[in-house]
């Protein structure tokens, strides 16, 4: 088993800051920013709840938080691209997701950082974000925040997160089957919360006299 004190030949150890073009906390937010959803229009923002097993999950789209798009056309270095990881930095911490296409052009939350690797690296973002939600980046993080009333990380001191990396070809091959699974996961999940929405409607139905048991 591969620890961050023996190393396998071929392996490397390196910081977090160097592997990622930018490390970026989200944009602050202004009193015009609260209370807005997709009915206001705008610009979408990820929130902390919705990085559920490696992914972005949304699951009320018309509860989506907005920013206007006059404010949006200012924080365009704040948008999602596909490949970003977004990490959560405060509360809840470490908790993380790979960026698909679906919320390409997204904002994300003041509480979220945002890691982008260099153009030629985007393929190890599946490895990446394996990583950082495994056992001992996750220790790693909780250790580093411990001690506050809210505990938080800053973009500097998560910089300084040492990452485990085998070859290139093991990265891609790690990412590739942990992100596989981390898909199928989240199917499961998704028909296990439609099942549960279907299964509250039909009793209250059944209950109410509207819907019959009766074959």
């Amino acid at each position: 088993m591969i620890t961050l004190d023996e190393l396998a030949p071929g392996w490397s150890r390196r910081p977090l800051r160097e592997l990622c073009s930018s490390i970026q906390a989200g944009p602050g937010q202004r009193a015009e920013d609260k209370g807005r959803t997709q009915a206001n229009g705008g610009s979408p923002v990820v929130l902390p709840r919705d990085l559920r097993g490696q992914r972005i999950v949304i699951e009320d789209a018309a509860a989506v938080p907005t920013i206007a798009w006059e404010r949006a056309r200012t924080l365009v270095k704040y948008q999602m691209a596909e490949g970003d990881i977004l990490l959560t930095r405060t509360g809840t911490m470490g908790r993380c997701a790979l960026v698909t296409e679906e919320h390409a052009g997204w904002l994300f939350h003041p509480n979220l950082v945002r890691l982008r690797l260099p153009e030629g690296r985007r393929a190890s973002a599946a490895y990446l974000t394996a990583y950082l939600s495994a056992t001992a980046a996750q220790d790693w993080i909780r250790t580093r925040a411990a001690g506050a009333v809210i505990p938080s990380l800053s973009t500097r001191t998560l910089g300084e997160l040492p990452v485990v990396l085998p070859p290139a070809a093991e990265q891609a091959a790690i990412g590739a089957t942990l992100a596989a699974l981390d898909d199928k996961i989240q199917a499961h999940t998704e028909i296990a919360r439609a099942t549960r929405a279907y299964r509250s409607e039909l009793a209250d139905a059944l209950m109410n006299g509207v819907l019959s048991a009766e074959p």
